[in-house]
């Protein structure tokens, strides 16, 4: 494993780090990065961003906002917490695998005398309350796994940025984020900075890992990447098409929306959003089901047809079905 040395907080510089490495990097089979952003939203690949953030609270306090390449939900991240990523380029698994990824990472905690534990999902809990994400995209012969890590994050801008503005419900909120998400540094026998967290981490992380920094040839491309993708509008929010039928469920792979334009009784045009984790892009099946008689049976069929309950992860076909007719 080769750790590549990033000392940026900017996000966008980061995930096309990420990138550079998964495509254009050619010095080793897997890679690690341990990473910290400025006040940052990072929205879900497959996510309404203006549905799931505040943006007016956003903007008044200079949160950054970015999409991922990943599924998932929306997370809140600052200085006083950390993102971690591997990327392995080896013909593997196909499908999604959180604890191959975050075991590691359970252990380093665990000898810094966190109890940390694998939750149901993505989640990394402590003493039942959540302290990291996991978000994974997986392709034939690569796997990119990232997950936060709350360190002492303002729990209360991570609630103000995720809530409506409305002061009863961010009040509401707080109290519920508090019970049911928690700071790594509130189980440290020692008070220690958010620096001297990650220089522990990486004691047992980085142990025989060789280390690269990045050479002029790299921070350009890097910067090119990021200027490309992830700094662009039409990444981060595109334009949304209009549709005439919305409908959504949450099952054990999350939150699963289908929003279709119907015309003369078929579908014009589909959209598949949510905070789930795709196991391929959605975007074959929404090109599948175009052109499709609107009605139970034949988009059943069309679903069956292009193998829809290997899409989400852990949402089957039937439950893909009930959030389209």
């Amino acid at each position: 494993m080769i750790y590549l040395e990033s000392d940026s907080s900017d996000a966008n510089f980061n995930f096309a780090l990420e990138s550079y490495a998964m495509d254009e990097l050619n010095i080793g089979d897997c890679y690690f990065m341990f990473w910290r952003t400025n006040p940052t939203l990072m929205a879900g690949r497959y996510q309404n961003i203006l549905a799931e953030i505040n943006m007016p609270f956003a903007k008044e306090n200079n949160i950054h906002i970015v999409r991922r390449i990943t599924g998932g939900g929306t997370i809140y991240t600052d200085l006083n917490g950390w993102q971690f990523s591997f990327i392995v380029k080896t013909e593997g698994e196909k499908q999604i695998n959180f604890g191959r990824f975050t075991k590691p990472v359970i252990t380093a905690l665990q000898r810094l005398g966190v109890p940390a534990q694998a939750g149901d999902r993505n989640d990394l809990l402590i003493e039942g309350r959540k302290f990291s994400g996991n978000a994974q995209y997986v392709r034939k012969d690569l796997t990119l796994h990232h997950g936060s890590l709350l360190f002492d994050t303002n729990l209360e801008n991570l609630v103000r940025a995720l809530t409506p503005d409305d002061e009863k419900l961010v009040s509401k909120g707080i109290k519920s984020v508090r019970q049911r998400v928690t700071n790594i540094a509130e189980y440290l026998d020692t008070k220690i900075t958010s620096e001297e967290f990650r220089d522990l981490m990486l004691e047992y992380l980085l142990k025989d890992t060789e280390t690269y920094s990045l050479n002029s040839h790299d921070l350009q491309r890097v910067k090119e990447i990021s200027r490309d993708k992830f700094d662009s509008w039409e990444w981060n929010f595109g334009g949304n098409p209009k549709f005439n039928i919305s409908k959504e469920n949450r099952f054990p792979g999350g939150k699963l929306r289908a929003d279709s334009l119907v015309k003369d009784g078929r579908i014009k045009r589909i959209s598949f959003s949510g905070d789930f984790f795709a196991n391929k892009e959605p975007a074959a099946l929404e090109t599948a089901l175009t052109g499709c008689l609107y009605e139970e049976n034949a988009v059943r069929k069309a679903l069956a047809e292009n193998d829809a309950g290997s899409v989400f992860m852990n949402i089957n076909l039937e439950q893909v079905l009930s959030c389209i007719v």
